[in-house]
């Protein structure tokens, strides 16, 4: 009898067992059920609009406007090609030149100053790092008035350079303080070494701490331009004439009273996405380089 009901409560235990494992593994269906299904929902509703611009930017103004068709009946490149030979054309230039500067110049002073703050000891290093957050976070239409007084101050107002000498005051507190953060994990012997071997602040800082710092570089590259590039209210209040403002406020001027250049507009909005979608895609291989090649020197 005793036998008996050992292996009839072994049996149970093994029916119980089976049926937890069976029942975990029908959860972890579920959530991998549940994970799939977000991802293409949050696929789609990326894609869908990039694919409507791409559609709308091909078709003639009649079949966008009388005859709607979702499939262009022919490809029609007459919109790009009214774009890039009128002003069009003179914004991307200026974003492009605006993006450009503004990203070395935060890149530049970020790297000093991060270094400075990181490596140097002097009074108020604590407090100055403090600053960089909370500069961080002042929002951005409590600046726009007073940096356009001093803008208009310097007599710089509706031109580029002001745009240069604005945007990094959206982007060095960021890029400081994630450089201060990547700095802080590289060693300090490898430094010192290199000011036994005579070299001074600024070598060490250019030869040893900025190619080991390679991913950091290439986040903050990332983000200054990015932010530069699809900036919009400082370039609406400080630029006004025509040969001064970026593509994000020439877009707006395709809005007419009551007519919308719908073909030329999404055209506009495609080329516009275009350079910080391809420099994301391309910049996942240099930062897995970066991190590598980091990896290996340290």
């Amino acid at each position: 009898m005793a036998v008996a009901a050992q292996a009839s409560g072994t049996r149970v235990r093994g029916r119980s067992r089976g049926s937890t494992r069976a029942g975990r593994r029908a959860i972890g269906r579920g959530w991998v059920i549940a994970t799939y299904v977000a991802l293409v929902v949050f696929v789609l509703w990326t894609v869908i609009p990039f694919f409507w611009m791409i559609l709308a930017s091909i078709k003639t103004n009649k079949e966008i406007y009388d005859d709607f068709t979702l499939l262009p009946k022919t490809v029609y490149f007459g919109h790009y090609v009214s774009l890039l030979g009128g002003k069009f054309g003179i914004w991307l230039r200026n974003s492009a030149e605006v993006s450009i500067a503004a990203t070395a110049l935060s890149i530049t002073l970020g790297a000093l100053g991060a270094y400075a703050i990181t490596r140097l000891r002097f009074a108020g290093r604590r407090v100055i790092a403090l600053g960089l957050v909370f500069t961080y976070l002042v929002p951005q239409a409590l600046l726009f008035i007073p940096l356009f007084q001093v803008v208009a101050g310097v007599g710089l107002s509706d031109t580029v350079g002001a745009l240069i000498l604005v945007y990094p005051t959206l982007t060095l507190p960021f890029c400081t303080w994630l450089l201060m953060s990547y700095f802080k994990s590289i060693p300090v012997e490898l430094e010192e070494a290199a000011l036994i071997d005579g070299c001074n602040r600024l070598g060490v800082l250019w030869r040893i701490v900025l190619p080991l710092s390679t991913p950091a570089l290439v986040v903050v590259c990332l983000f200054s331009f990015t932010q530069d590039w699809n900036e919009f209210l400082y370039a609406l209040v400080i630029t006004n004439s025509v040969s001064t403002r970026t593509v994000t406020v020439g877009l707006t001027q395709m809005l007419g009273e009551d007519v919308f250049y719908w073909g030329q507009m999404m055209a506009g909005a495609l080329i516009t996405a275009l350079p910080p979608v391809l420099m994301y895609t391309l910049a996942q291989r240099l930062v897995i380089k970066g991190l590598i090649v980091g990896g290996v020197k340290g």
